[in-house]
């Protein structure tokens, strides 16, 4: 278990009631989907009242991380927080933040199982499982049929090669040479380009097994990263800047991809409904991210939202009979994976017929599911170490650093200076 270098909490006994215990009671749940996704909780909720008379459930939408944060901190938390980021199990855990579920795991007999092992690492920290799963993304790659035909190529590439070579036989330049559309756009802060998203591509590992930084240390990162920066380089620099500056808001209509500014573009699942309700009429495709070694190929970056118990929950029994409903009950996550367009995170929700009879959808299960998928381990200080290596790679892709070797041993002594600190 990967741990950081900080002070861990003092142990914390979670209480719970005697097996067969009636819960009752009112629960407030605090989550940060809107509009749209938030009808969809909302819907299943319903559900949860239906089949628990007992409980009530107060719902709050639009809360975000630092907000659930600064209200447990405060004294008045929720009794159950939904997360969007697994980045912030390690800080909620060691903390002491969200409750430690095991006891309730062990009490109810939940077989953890029923999750892929990727969910179960990115749900605890430190050998304390204070999170569950709702739901998941998973990342893979789209691309445009049309751009593809014109260009004479037959179907997605699997290697980084591959996507290397198509690149620049889609890309197309204005007569002044400035880009007109390109076939991928390699910049990291372009959309969902983070590291996190490729590092798969390569299998590159973030923290070595004392939770030290591995970016140095780990042959692979440097695969990704020159691969990157000879494509960034082919382009242009200065021209693949000006060009993303012109290009629309990434959950807008005007998104590149969508505008067919952008042949090839990394993303999760959930563009699938923003393409339906933005751009019905576009031809793309949807394929697992190419990879350095094709052994590698089939699997993904993969996240997802997270739930827990508050330290200072008022209703602690109502709030983690509302948890298991929604983690664990394979008809609810199969209900709310369809209205979420997200990726449903046991095993027989994610069999299901229906989700899988889309077969883009399908796809992305199957990254999910894939063994080569990958995701970022937690970490005491949430996602620090990743926002410290991101400042890195805007320089390098720039130019600003020339010896890679030197800059890779240079970020390992940042990540690790954020990482104590973060703790």
């Amino acid at each position: 278990m990967l741990t950081a270098a900080c002070t861990p909490a003092p142990k914390q006994e979670t209480k719970i009631a005697d097996p067969g215990t009636q819960v009752s009671g009112t629960v407030e749940l605090w989550h940060f989907f809107t509009e749209r996704e938030a009808d969809a909780i909302d819907q299943v909720i319903k559900d949860f009242e239906s089949t628990h008379p007992n409980i009530k459930v107060t719902v709050k939408s639009g809360q975000d991380d630092s907000k659930v944060t600064q209200a447990i901190g405060a004294g008045n938390g929720p009794d159950v927080g939904l997360s969007y980021s697994t980045d912030i199990v390690g800080k909620f855990c060691s903390s002491g933040a969200w409750v430690d579920l095991a006891p309730y795991i062990s009490r109810d007999k939940v077989d953890l199982n029923q999750l892929n092992a990727t969910t179960r690492s990115y749900t605890e920290f430190g050998g304390k499982r204070c999170a569950m799963p709702f739901l998941a993304d998973a990342y893979g790659m789209y691309y445009n049929k049309d751009m593809f035909a014109k260009a004479g190529i037959a179907g997605p590439p699997k290697t980084l090669d591959e996507l290397t070579e198509d690149a620049k036989k889609l890309t197309v330049k204005n007569p002044d040479g400035s880009l007109k559309s390109v076939g991928f756009l390699p910049l990291y802060d372009f959309y969902e380009n983070a590291a996190a998203h490729l590092a798969p591509a390569t299998g590159a590992k973030w923290l070595t097994d004392d939770g030290k930084s591995a970016v140095a240390a780990d042959p692979n990162w440097k695969t990704l990263l020159t691969w990157q920066k000879n494509l960034v380089d082919w382009y242009g620099y200065d021209k693949l800047t000006k060009f993303k500056a012109s290009l629309g808001d990434e959950f807008s209509a005007d998104n590149a991809f969508q505008k067919g500014q952008v042949a090839i573009n990394i993303d999760a699942e959930f563009r699938l409904a923003f393409l339906k309700d933005q751009s019905p009429n576009l031809k793309y495709g949807v394929a697992p991210i190419p990879t350095a070694d094709p052994a590698r190929y089939g699997g993904g970056y993969v996240t997802g939202n997270i739930m827990g118990i508050s330290k200072n929950a008022k209703n602690p029994e109502a709030a983690w009979e509302l948890i298991k409903y929604l983690t664990t009950n394979d008809a609810a996550i199969t209900k709310l994976a369809g209205l979420l367009k997200n990726v449903p995170t046991t095993q027989k929700s994610a069999a299901d017929p229906a989700l899988n009879g889309d077969a883009d959808f399908k796809t992305f299960i199957d990254i999910f599911n894939n063994p080569n998928s990958m995701t970022t381990p937690p970490s005491a200080s949430g996602p620090a170490y990743q926002e410290a290596f991101g400042q890195f790679l805007t320089n390098y892709q720039s130019g600003k650093v020339k010896d890679l070797d030197a800059g890779l041993a240079d970020a390992d002594k940042q990540i690790n200076s954020v990482m104590t600190l973060g703790g």
